[in-house]
């Protein structure tokens, strides 16, 4: 017989195993799969047992590739540019909205309605507003007086485009959690930093936005890691061009893959990006736990 002590210790891992069978079937397998295929030239339509061995000529190649580094220049400025302005202007937003008032609440979701519109319509309503003979934007601009501007057409002018548009869709995602974050505030420390004389300003910069850290800490780093796959919506609206100014890694994994049907290069490139936001990841989760380190730190010398 089992005894009762053994059972208790056994239990969570006997529900916790069918989550773990599932993760490793849906995550760990596909990125062991494109380990191998990074090691192999395999193009679309080749059966999987004529593939041949290359070793590590599909990463020599990318490392050599212009195009390569051109996209990762280009995904970096536009994750370091989208993260940037989606986390200044949602948690403005929020700490904006953070009040009772009348038809706050319709307010409020009117700001996340854009975060719920499919990538797809996303990239068609904004080619439909940079038009240059009948978009919005442009029609604006002539009315007054000013000419009309090639938003997706020309390579100084593509990419900010392109950035404008996800902040558009994704600030509102740094929004809700800001917003949750201050709405579950303590208001004992807000009232006492009242009592002591404290402005609105100062109450926001000290007490505020140092309790929202870890929450915008998160929002960020989740909307970093989303910006390195973004694809749809800058497939829809230039299709990573005018000439490379807007091909961002992933849509340049997407047309090595099925446009020029290279799949063990697109693999190597897709465990090149996989490792970049694991990277990335890992060095803003060391440098929140070391601000948390040095809080606690100081909170201690105070006590």
């Amino acid at each position: 017989m089992i005894s009762r002590q053994v059972l208790n210790r056994a239990s969570p891992y006997v529900f916790i195993a069918p989550a773990v069978l599932i993760t490793s079937i849906a995550l760990v397998y596909p990125v062991l799969q494109s380990i191998w295929l990074s090691f192999h030239e395999w193009s679309i339509g080749t059966p999987p047992d004529q593939t041949r061995f290359v070793g590590l000529e599909n990463y020599r190649w990318l490392l050599a590739d212009r195009a390569f580094w051109t996209s990762v220049g280009v995904t970096l400025v536009f994750a370091g540019a989208v993260v940037l302005c989606e986390t200044v202007l949602g948690v403005g937003l929020a700490l904006a909205l953070d009040r009772e008032l009348r038809g706050m609440s319709i307010i409020r979701t009117i700001f996340i309605l854009p975060m719920m519109v499919a990538p797809i319509v996303v990239g068609l309503i904004w080619r439909f507003l940079y038009n240059e003979q009948f978009g919005p934007l442009n029609q604006v601009l002539t009315g007054l007086g000013l000419p009309a501007m090639s938003w997706l057409s020309s390579p100084d002018l593509a990419l900010v485009s392109v950035i404008i548009a996800d902040i558009w869709q994704w600030t509102p995602f740094i929004f809700i959690l800001s917003l949750a974050a201050l709405q579950s505030l303590p208001s004992s420390a807000i009232e006492a930093a009242r009592i002591d004389g404290a402005s609105p300003w100062q109450a926001i910069v000290f007490i505020k936005l140092p309790l929202m850290m870890p929450v915008i800490v998160v929002a960020a780093l989740l909307r970093l890691i989303d910006a390195f796959k973004v694809l749809e919506v800058i497939y829809i609206l230039t299709e990573g061009g005018p000439g490379l100014s807007t091909e961002i890694l992933s849509l340049h994994i997407y047309k090595t893959a099925f446009v020029s049907q290279q799949l063990g290069r697109a693999s190597a490139l897709s465990n090149l990006l996989l490792v970049m936001v694991m990277a990335i990841t890992l060095a803003l989760v060391a440098v929140n736990h070391l601000r948390r380190v040095a809080t606690r730190r100081a909170d201690a010398a105070e006590g």
